[in-house]
């Protein structure tokens, strides 16, 4: 199961008390204060790890508290701060308020680390308040609550292509065949339930690339029918579109009405999908039924870049990850 979107509640520690304390000791009955400082609480630490893919362990645990400060002692022995509760989260991550849906910050780089909510301040023993005029001074502050926010996480995938087509045009097929991802195969639609990447690896380039598969569209995508919009979303950051196309027209669509439906989703989403580059990927053209289709897309779409290949023969498809490499390099 891929979890892409997920609310959570997230508590950082408080803050310690300050102490109140005398220095008691055989030759000084009436020693001055000595009553330490309360530790900081620990905050919520968002942490960028390429390891992890989506947001399913906070689906099972939507809490998370980082550790309150310690209270401070006698003999002006200051509280420990409290621990910083890490939390690590998938590269693409958007974090937005739970109210407003305002976006408060996105984690797009491995390693990258974002303080979330802030630890309390902890309070100041007796020790602080000390003065000329109060040598005994029998006031402390008491520890700061930490920050307390409900989020919500929505996960928009960072990968260098994204992969989008129409039911039963042969996504799965073709991750399969040019990544070391390994999602169902079929031949029916929604084949595909949920968003993948895949890695392509280009060893004597030393250089691999990722490949972004959402589940098939369908016409109205863009209105998040078939819950476009979720899907939508993880080829946002993505550096260039595959538009994967079934040119034997198995299904008895048109290849170029299937194209027009596919730039119409993307431009109704978002306009700006249509300035990236784009590699029309058409497919199954080991069947007969696909050259007058390849012949008439070409006729009427010459300024589009086409690549015929076969998911099931491999015919193009070195072709396919040469041109996927340019295009993203």
């Amino acid at each position: 199961m891929f979890v892409d979107e997920v609310t959570v509640d997230l508590k950082a520690g408080n803050g310690g008390n300050g102490c109140v304390s005398f220095l008691r000791e055989k030759y000084k009955p009436k020693g001055g204060p000595n009553g330490g400082n309360g530790g900081r609480g620990g905050s919520i630490v968002l942490v960028g790890d390429e390891n992890t893919a989506d947001l399913i362990d906070y689906q099972y645990t939507p809490h998370a508290k980082a550790q309150n400060g310690e209270p401070g002692r006698g003999k002006n022995q200051h509280g420990a701060y409290g621990k910083d509760k890490r939390l690590k989260v998938p590269l693409g991550l958007i974090v937005q308020d739970e109210d407003t849906r305002e976006a408060v910050c996105e984690v797009l780089e491995h390693g990258q680390e974002i303080v979330l909510l802030k630890g309390g301040q902890g309070g100041l023993g007796n020790t602080e308040f000390k003065s000329p005029i109060d040598q005994a001074p029998r006031k402390f502050t008491e520890g700061e609550p930490g920050e307390v926010g409900r989020f919500h996480f929505v996960l928009k995938t960072i990968a260098d292509a994204g992969l989008v087509g129409l039911p039963n045009a042969g996504k799965s097929s073709l991750v399969n065949s040019l990544t070391m991802a390994r999602p169902k195969t079929g031949a029916y639609p929604f084949t595909t339930l949920q968003p993948s990447v895949g890695i392509i690896d280009f060893p004597e380039k030393y250089s691999r690339r990722s490949v972004a598969d959402i589940p098939g569209l369908i016409a109205g995508a863009h209105e998040n029918k078939g819950l476009g919009h979720r899907f939508l979303r993880h080829i946002e950051r993505c550096r260039c579109l595959l538009l994967i196309i079934d040119f034997a027209a198995v299904d008895q669509r048109s290849p170029i009405e299937d194209y027009t439906t596919l730039l119409n989703e993307l431009e109704h989403y978002d306009a700006a999908m249509l300035e990236k580059p784009r590699l029309v990927l058409a497919n199954k053209v080991d069947l007969p039924e696909a050259v007058d289709h390849l012949n008439a897309f070409k006729k009427k779409h010459r300024d589009v870049e086409v690549v015929p290949l076969s998911c099931r023969t491999g015919e193009g498809l070195d072709h396919a990850k040469e041109r996927i490499f340019e295009l993203t390099a």
